[in-house]
């Protein structure tokens, strides 16, 4: 049972979920050299249609621009995405991901989606399509 830390139980429950998700998945990509932020980083590298801005990869990401520094900064580090001049802006740079960058995007991915099955092996399909179901109702009345 999660901790009371709000008014709601349910929102507790529903945070505490997410937390041991992220958790779990966590520990999978860390045996790999990888994480969750740096995953969330390279998807959104991978999934661009042209090179980013570090500003708008800190913007979808929702994460502070000192973050996405850091994290990219690691990525560079390792040679999974380079920075490259801006054809129109010589002071900016974008990012766009090597080609290690994209083999070890697809191997995060997959640690993704093996580790979230795992995780969600209890869940039969009428289980999932109940619960996505009564999610989609909490996010359309907070619209």
């Amino acid at each position: 049972m999660a901790v009371q830390g709000s008014s709601d139980i349910l929102i507790d429950e529903l945070y505490e979920t997410t937390h041991r998700l992220r958790q779990f998945v966590e520990a999978r990509l860390r045996e790999k050299g990888a994480s969750v932020a740096r995953l969330r980083a390279l998807r959104m590298l991978a999934r661009a249609r042209e090179p980013l801005r570090m500003r708008d990869l800190s913007e979808m990401a929702g994460i502070a621009a000192r973050t996405a520094t850091t994290i990219v900064d690691s990525l560079e580090r390792d040679g999974l995405v380079e920075r490259v001049r801006h054809p129109r802006d010589r002071r900016a740079f974008l990012l766009r991901l090597t080609e290690e960058g994209l083999r070890r995007h697809r191997e995060a991915e997959e640690i993704d989606r093996l580790s979230l099955a795992e995780a969600t092996a209890a869940l039969d399909a009428d289980d999932r399509e109940q619960l996505r179901a009564l999610l989609a109702r909490i996010r359309d009345h907070t619209l």
